[in-house]
């Protein structure tokens, strides 16, 4: 069984950053891949970005690219999403998953594991 704890959510004005980190237990940490996920009010949940086991490959959604940079340190078993230039629209609930098969996914449904999230509001 995997836990994961997403922080770093905030209020912060548009053009500004915040970085996100996902700590999760467990030994197995580095051979997960993870990634995240959002969802704004009354839409669904959003595939944001993903990275693979030893985080060799990457994957972000055309809404983030350029702008959000996903990374990962095995040794302290903690994902982390950068956001830079944000924009009221990326206001969401911020959730890390994570895959036990390593493989890099765009899908919500193949994560086995989820965080509880963190709201991220971004004010115009």
């Amino acid at each position: 069984q995997v836990q994961l704890v997403e922080s770093g959510g905030g209020l912060v004005q548009a053009g500004g950053s915040l970085r996100l980190s996902c700590a999760a237990s467990g030994r197995t940490f580095s051979s997960y891949a993870m990634a995240w996920f959002r969802q704004a009010p009354g839409k669904d949940a959003e595939f944001v970005a993903a990275i693979s086991w030893s985080g060799g490959s990457t994957h972000y959604a055309d809404s983030v690219k350029g702008r959000f940079t996903i990374s990962r340190d095995n040794a302290k078993n903690t994902v982390y999403l950068q956001m830079n230039s944000l924009k009221p629209e990326d206001t969401a609930v911020y959730y890390c998953a994570a895959d036990r098969s390593g493989q890099l996914s765009l899908h919500a449904n193949t994560y086995d594991y989820w965080g509880q999230g963190t709201q991220v509001t971004v004010s115009s």
